[in-house]
């Protein structure tokens, strides 16, 4: 039982891009840049660390990271059973999981990070991390500083981050150590997200998440608002409008999953933060971080004699002797065809064109009656994944 797990907005790092550039699935980057219409390839191969750091470039640059890997993954055949991110890593399992087409994540995102990081500039703010201290406790130490501080991510067993303003989070900071915190570390970000500071911020975002069209995810997502697997569309919508102004429950979403009957998680994007969360959240559990070609190797020989999770046909439909299926030729974002090459009785002929992925053409090998499409418009699609079945005649 595998799960993708996705970072968040501090993972960023400069040159962060650089091993994936000669790789096949560095050419989403081309396709983020185009639809965000900005230069993500020089900001993941040439951007400073002060220029990451704000928000709109280190939230876009992570999440288009993010599914550059997951791109690599998915072409050496490996799927997972369940899937949460981090804060903006939310985004990135939405889309990984067909939620959100790679298009609408890229441009959600984009909202998101500008939407933040006015409201971070209108509303000045800082976060800290508060270490060896119990959740309870960093509740307690905000709640004495008697000012605008809150708990904003609830990360690990003795790992609260708490945000608010710069004189509310000196405040807590100094009753947590009064309550017996080992450490509390200034973390350098550009706002006091997760917060009520943020609310400004949620009626833009609320615009761009109206602005999509959500679908079930292949596989459950667990949401940072209530540590629960959601794979109802209708409902993500005011989940990650809630999201941003509610703390990160990431400890109760990863004790969720462990519950659940996941025992490998494979963090997809820049760094390792999440994996070493896991291994204190869930201490029997195998993490993975995958964020360079070279672990790719290492990922296969990790999950050796567990399967890809497997892609089904529509419920309650089964596959019969006389019947087929079209499997895709590549990598990449599946696009219908338009107009539909079939008949109006659902024929298809040898050769037809169902869609395609990027300038790949997918062509049927058969001639017969089109039973239904399995991939949908804008999903990513893996190398032999099923796009289409039919009956042959």
């Amino acid at each position: 039982m595998i799960a993708f797990t996705f970072p968040g907005q501090g993972s960023q790092k400069p040159g962060m891009g650089a091993p994936w550039v000669d790789h096949e699935s560095w050419e989403l980057v081309a396709e983020a840049s185009a639809v965000a219409g900005r230069d993500i390839g020089r900001l993941l191969l040439d951007a400073d660390a002060e220029e990451l750091r704000q928000t709109r470039n280190a939230q876009l640059t992570t999440f288009v990271l993010s599914l550059v890997v997951l791109d690599a993954v998915e072409r050496i055949g490996v799927g997972p059973a369940a899937a949460a991110g981090h804060s903006l890593g939310e985004y990135s399992a939405l889309t990984a999981t067909g939620a959100l087409s790679f298009e609408e994540g890229v441009r959600t995102v984009v909202a998101r990070g500008d939407a933040m990081q006015d409201a971070a500039e209108d509303n000045p703010g800082t976060m800290a991390a508060v270490l060896g201290l119990d959740d309870d406790d960093c509740d307690v130490a905000c709640r004495r500083a008697d000012g605008d501080v809150w708990v904003a991510n609830f990360n690990a067993p003795g790992q609260v981050v708490i945000a608010g303003s710069v004189d509310g989070v000196a405040r807590a900071s100094a009753a947590a150590k009064e309550l017996g915190a080992k450490k509390v570390m200034p973390l350098p970000v550009g706002g006091a997200f997760h917060t009520p500071f943020m609310a400004p911020a949620r009626d833009e975002l609320r615009k761009a998440i109206d602005a999509v069209t959500f679908r079930s995810p292949d596989v459950p997502v667990v949401a940072n608002i209530d540590a629960r697997p959601h794979d109802d569309p209708a409902e993500w919508t005011t989940l990650l409008s809630a999201q941003l102004v509610s703390p990160v429950r990431w400890r109760q979403s990863v004790q969720r999953l462990a519950d659940d009957g996941i025992t490998k998680y494979v963090e997809l994007g820049p760094g390792n933060v999440l994996t070493g969360t896991i291994k204190r959240i869930a201490p029997t559990a195998k993490g993975i971080a995958v964020n360079t070609p070279a672990d790719l190797d290492a990922l296969l020989e990790a999950l050796s004699g567990e399967q890809p999770h497997p892609v089904n046909v529509p419920d309650g439909e089964h596959l019969y002797m006389s019947e087929r299926m079209i499997v895709s030729p590549a990598a990449g974002v599946f696009t219908p065809a338009e107009p539909w090459a079939a008949t109006p009785e659902g024929r298809i002929e040898v050769g037809d064109l169902l869609g395609t992925i990027g300038a790949v053409e997918i062509r049927s090998l058969f001639a017969g009656h089109l039973m239904g499409l399995i991939a949908v418009d804008g999903e990513r699609v893996t190398v032999s994944q099923p796009i289409a079945w039919l009956r042959t005649i």
